[in-house]
């Protein structure tokens, strides 16, 4: 009897003890975060820089997964299906959480997530082939005019925000593009320096304008880009549309609360560190740190202004 009593006050402990066994501290290996694009676009830059912060905020290392493909709907599609246990993260733009769901069946939803930060924002930039004929919005305006249709436009995928920028301004100068979609910002680009394309709206063209090998006709932003100073905004060229994008981190619905508090946390002081400006603007972005709530109104914001805007314009993912 006696032996029976120690064996069920055993089990006892053990069972007692197994949760507290069972439970390691966060996080105890790498954590994956997913960039649904190819390498070398603003969502690329902006996730390997999160993960740096990230790496060194949570002592474990966080590993970028490019999963591109579809507009992004390849990688947020995989994320949203991950388990809520703070292991897999994404990276997303505005286009991904309120455009692109508005304009296309797509097998997620913003409700499938948790917003954790936005991390960045990007100064957009209207880019063209370099030998294009047009020099600014006006000769742009024109020169779509004379071909109506024959004047073509990269993006990152149907329903990004580099495709819809670009459909938005032809829209307001009244000209017909045809759109031309790739896998990822990096493609576009390649394409747009080896003439193959006529445009891009894309912050990643920064260093092929600087570099000479393709030409800027406008910047998409509030103001000025800090990096172009003498290239007028599309507002000032008489164009009433800003063109910019956030890039925020998310993980799958259900992750817990104090996980997505340290990431957030983490991105925070990321966001903070010295010489952050200046490494984002050379990369066409800025610091635009914005927590759990913040963002979560800021998505709300979006899909409802995107919504008002695609009833007016009836703009249509072609």
């Amino acid at each position: 009897m006696l032996k029976m009593l120690c064996g069920l006050m055993t089990a006892a402990a053990l069972a007692a003890a197994s949760p507290v066994m069972a439970s390691e501290p966060w996080p105890s290996k790498s954590v994956k975060l997913i960039v649904p694009y190819p390498p070398g676009g603003s969502s690329d830059n902006v996730g390997r820089l999160a993960a740096s912060w990230l790496t060194a905020a949570l002592g474990q290392t966080v590993v970028i997964e490019n999963r591109g493909g579809a507009g992004a709907i390849i990688g947020t599609e995989a994320a949203s299906r991950a388990p809520a246990d703070g292991y897999t993260l994404l990276l997303a733009p505005t286009a991904v959480m309120a455009i692109t769901p508005q304009l296309r069946s797509v097998p997620y939803s913003v409700g499938d997530f948790a917003p954790i930060a936005i991390v960045a924002s990007s100064y957009n930039i209207v880019a063209a082939r370099k030998d294009l004929p047009a020099n600014n919005i006006a000769e742009l305006a024109a020169l779509g005019k004379a071909q109506q249709g024959k004047l073509t436009l990269g993006s990152a995928g149907i329903a990004t925000a580099t495709h819809i920028a670009g459909e938005l301004v032809h829209l307001a100068l009244g000209i017909q593009v045809l759109h031309i979609p790739f896998k990822g910002s990096s493609e576009s680009l390649n394409a747009l320096v080896g003439g193959q394309i006529d445009l891009i709206y894309d912050p990643v063209a920064l260093p092929q304008v600087r570099a000479g090998t393709v030409k800027v006709l406008a910047a998409g932003g509030k103001a000025r880009h800090p990096e172009l100073p003498g290239v007028p905004t599309l507002k000032e060229q008489g164009v009433n549309v800003e063109v910019g994008s956030w890039f925020g981190l998310f993980a799958p619905k259900g992750t817990p609360k104090e996980i997505i508090d340290r990431v957030a946390a983490g991105l925070a002081r990321g966001a903070q560190s010295p010489g952050v400006e200046g490494q984002l603007a050379r990369m066409s972005l800025y610091p635009d740190y914005r927590g759990p709530d913040a963002f979560a109104r800021q998505i709300r914001e979006d899909i409802e202004s995107y919504r008002k805007l695609i009833e007016r314009t009836g703009l249509k993912a072609n």
